[in-house]
């Protein structure tokens, strides 16, 4: 495994074609439960992330359709079984397409704490956690971006489930979690509220 001495981890750069076509991955998306216990590669975890949130124009237009393009939307991975990726918890930064380092360490256990002991969560190669920072949307639509903040996340995980169908990678969402534990696992900022989890395995 290589070692980073940097905050701050370049991913590989993502495909943009592949062998199936998107009624194709429409067809085969499913919830997964049962998974190998096999480690998922960095290039891996690079494609589900530009799913996510990646940059699709000069303009900083992403994957996913955001209200007004304010990108409320913030995504961590808590990395336990990647391959050439340290254990830790990390913050995607789209517009430079690389991971911000905000926690060493394996914190899957207590992902999973935060979760009710959903032993999923505990035995993901990788868990992927959107939030959202409501004021960017709120302070031009008001109260009726909160709405758009929830829409979006839903746009943005979708992305991630229909890449996972070409990568041949499994996942399922977890929806029962304590928010204020998983802000604290993730460090997120008083400003952030976890509102999507993810979880990756081969």
């Amino acid at each position: 495994m290589r070692e980073y001495k940097s905050e701050t981890i370049k991913l590989p750069e993502p495909k943009y074609d592949g062998d199936i076509s998107i009624e194709e991955a429409l067809l085969k998306r499913r919830s997964v439960r049962s998974f190998k216990d096999s480690p998922l590669t960095i290039a891996e975890v690079s494609q589900l992330l530009r799913a996510a949130q990646g940059i699709t124009s000069p303009r900083g237009l992403r994957t996913a359709p955001s209200a007004g393009a304010l990108y409320p939307l913030e995504v961590y991975v808590a990395a336990g079984n990647v391959d050439d990726l340290p254990d830790g918890v990390y913050r995607y930064s789209p517009h430079k397409h690389e991971l911000v380092r905000v926690a060493e360490g394996d914190k899957r256990m207590e992902l999973c704490d935060a979760a009710l002991g959903q032993t999923s969560v505990r035995n993901a190669s990788a868990v992927i956690v959107f939030s959202a920072v409501f004021e960017r949307t709120t302070v031009k639509y008001g109260d009726r971006g909160m709405q758009y903040v929830y829409i979006e996340t839903g746009h943005a995980a979708q992305n991630v489930f229909l890449q996972t169908v070409p990568l041949k990678l499994g996942t399922v969402v977890i929806g029962a979690f304590y928010d204020d534990k998983v802000k604290k696992v993730l460090k997120m900022s008083d400003r952030e509220q976890p509102l999507y989890t993810l979880r990756g395995q081969a």
